[in-house]
């Protein structure tokens, strides 16, 4: 058939071609959903530790956390600068940060307990590991990547996603934030100068990182154990709801008693 004789619709548009348009966006459709799923499940995941941290344990080493997830756009324009080939099993391939976590941490032995922590559940494999954190780069950045790889359970298929994980304290992501923006406004070529300051920056950071741990490892040893007064019990999303001592004793007691 040649391209007169194929079918088109009333304004002219060929019909084969606009199956396959519609075919198309249909496929891109669920390509950028399941990046989108795969990011929800990693926040779910990281949100549990952090409430679980937050109303159990003395403290969350989760302090805040942000997502991401790159354009259509973006994606293509990434692919044609990398030379990858312009086709969705191809792109899904090559590029590994379309779905993008940074989880910011108070200090920075956090880092490698999130890290741990993430990295040890049964349906997340770690791809690759960067730690700029032990070797910064050449400017003074400095951060844990993680590329870890989780299953999107789809209507009709199981698909492995890839999540690219920062994660990093507030000094370091501080410095990253102004970092960037002077880059921007320099569109590139920031001036040695600035370089050699956004370095120093980044070492006093690290300076601070570390002291401020050693003061909070100071403060914990101090602490008292006893938490009598914490009558209630409370997280996001239920209400607070009593647990006196009264019957903390009894559950004691019926551990105790033999069966």
């Amino acid at each position: 058939m040649t391209e007169i004789d194929r079918p088109k619709d009333a304004d002219g548009t060929d019909l084969t071609t606009l199956a396959a348009m519609r075919e198309l966006k249909r496929e891109l459709t669920r390509f950028m959903m399941s990046y989108k799923f795969a990011s929800d499940e990693m926040l779910t995941k990281i949100n549990i530790l952090k409430e679980e941290f937050s109303s159990i344990h003395d403290y969350s080493p989760i302090e805040h956390v942000s997502s991401r997830l790159k354009t259509p756009e973006g994606i293509l324009k990434k692919a044609i600068r990398k030379g990858y080939p312009l086709e969705l099993d191809g792109i899904r391939e090559n590029i590994q940060d379309i779905a993008g976590i940074r989880i910011t941490c108070s200090f920075i032995s956090d880092t490698y307990r999130i890290r741990d922590l993430l990295a040890g559940q049964r349906d997340v494999t770690v791809l690759l590991e960067k730690d700029y954190i032990q070797e910064p780069k050449a400017n003074g950045y400095q951060s844990l990547h993680l590329i870890v790889a989780i299953p999107v359970f789809m209507s009709d298929r199981v698909q492995p996603v890839t999540v690219e994980i920062q994660i990093r304290t507030i000094a370091m992501d501080f410095w990253a934030s102004l970092e960037h923006k002077i880059f921007y406004k320099y569109n590139g070529a920031v001036p040695d100068t600035l370089v050699e300051d956004l370095r120093q920056a980044a070492d006093a950071a690290n300076r601070l990182d570390v002291k401020m741990e050693l003061l909070h490892d100071q403060v914990v040893a101090l602490e008292s154990v006893d938490d009598a007064d914490a009558d209630l019990f409370s997280f996001d999303g239920l209400p607070p709801f009593p647990l006196p001592k009264g019957l903390l004793d009894t559950f004691m007691r019926g551990r105790s008693e033999p069966e």
